[in-house]
């Protein structure tokens, strides 16, 4: 099979789908691989590690003329005219906010593997994982630095100092994103609560940090009471596939004080806070809505190039294999888990959260197959 990996053109987006490492495997395997001349300038791999690593390397054009196309971020409309009947698409595509994304898909007949969808029976998503993490350990770095006076924050140090209490750090969802930031949070010495509607996700959480993170069970009333006083609010709600619900409303951002900062990590699934009414990008990070800054960066790991592509390459490898061994449908027949990452096929969204969150129809894959 031929593989291509473009270099990704979304502003500030610097991975790439790719290691030279990851690369290797699959040339060893037989496959062909074409990697897009400086795809990897961004996270420090140049064209002579790709070559070194048996890879070819071309324009844009030559990557996506590939059988399966490895991306990072979703395709940008100048990446659409390359889009045709039968390439396999694998990348974070976050389709539930993006209907002309998912309308160009569908009529282009292209097979679209969404990472973040690819779920195994036990509800975990091994794709979306790596970047969860990033993203969560991100969110609090990135907090506490607009918490600053000089780009827009109230001023309060994230731990405090000996008689002056620390900043209240408000972590909105359990999951793997809310875990990291948790982490960092608590490392930081902030008084840091952690809501959650999983009893069982909340119990786990308060025996991982032993005390030192406040665990409440979310519901409005405690979502509000806790954001009214909170200095930095992460946003890290997810439904697998669906457009995230506006956990945190416009009224309780009004209650939170002047300065306050919202990391919304939900964003690229529509944002769980409902003033983040819009994606911002790493030059231009944050806007204020009622006093409060929000920070709404919807490839938060694109700016640790480095660590991200290594950690989703990792993450990515083993399904990429199987997609060139066994083509798509042997693979997905294989793994249940692979196919639930399938959103669109022959022309068919196949995903339900999908259109359910877009008002269309949808097919069972099986169906299509």
């Amino acid at each position: 099979m031929r593989i291509g990996v473009p270099r990704e053109v979304k502003p500030g987006e610097d991975r790439v789908a790719l290691t030279p490492g990851a690369a290797h495997a699959l040339v060893q395997d037989g496959q062909t691989v074409c990697v897009e001349t400086a795809a990897g300038q961004g996270s420090g791999f140049t064209d002579l590690d790709y070559r070194e690593a048996g890879c070819l390397s071309g324009d844009a054009a030559a990557a996506w003329a590939g059988d399966l196309v490895a991306k990072v971020k979703e395709p940008q409309p100048e990446e659409y005219a390359h889009f045709r009947a039968g390439l396999v698409l694998f990348c974070y595509l976050h389709l539930a906010p993006a209907p002309e994304l998912t309308a160009v898909l569908v009529g282009s007949g292209v097979i679209a593997v969404a990472l973040e969808t690819v779920q195994r029976a036990d509800g975990s998503l091994p794709l979306l994982a790596p970047m969860s993490e990033i993203a969560g350990r991100m969110s609090v770095q990135v907090g506490s630095y607009f918490l600053q006076s000089p780009h827009g924050g109230r001023g309060v140090l994230p731990g405090g100092v000996p008689g002056v209490a620390p900043a209240h750090v408000v972590i909105v969802g359990g999951g793997t994103v809310g875990r990291g930031a948790a982490r960092i949070a608590v490392g930081l010495g902030a008084r840091v609560t952690v809501l959650d509607t999983n009893p069982d996700r909340l119990r786990d959480l308060d025996e991982h940090f032993r005390g030192r993170a406040e665990t409440v069970a979310s519901h409005p009333y405690t979502v509000a009471a806790a954001t009214s006083t909170a200095d930095l609010v992460v946003g890290a709600v997810l439904v697998p596939g669906a457009r995230a619900p506006h956990v945190v409303t416009t009224a309780m951002v009004r209650r939170m004080r002047p300065g306050s900062v919202i990391v919304d990590v939900a964003v690229d699934q529509g944002g769980c806070v409902e003033t983040s009414d819009h994606a911002t990008t790493h030059r231009r990070p944050t806007y204020i809505r009622h006093g409060v800054v929000h920070y709404a960066v919807a490839n938060m790991p694109g700016a640790v190039p480095r660590t991200a592509t290594e950690a989703l390459a990792n993450a990515t490898l083993p399904y990429m294999r199987r997609i060139a061994a066994q083509g798509w449908r042997g693979a997905a027949a294989a793994d249940p888990s692979l196919a639930a990452g399938i959103n669109v096929a022959y022309g068919n969204i196949v995903c339900a959260p999908v259109a359910v969150a877009q008002g269309r129809p949808w097919r069972p894959l099986a169906e299509v197959v």
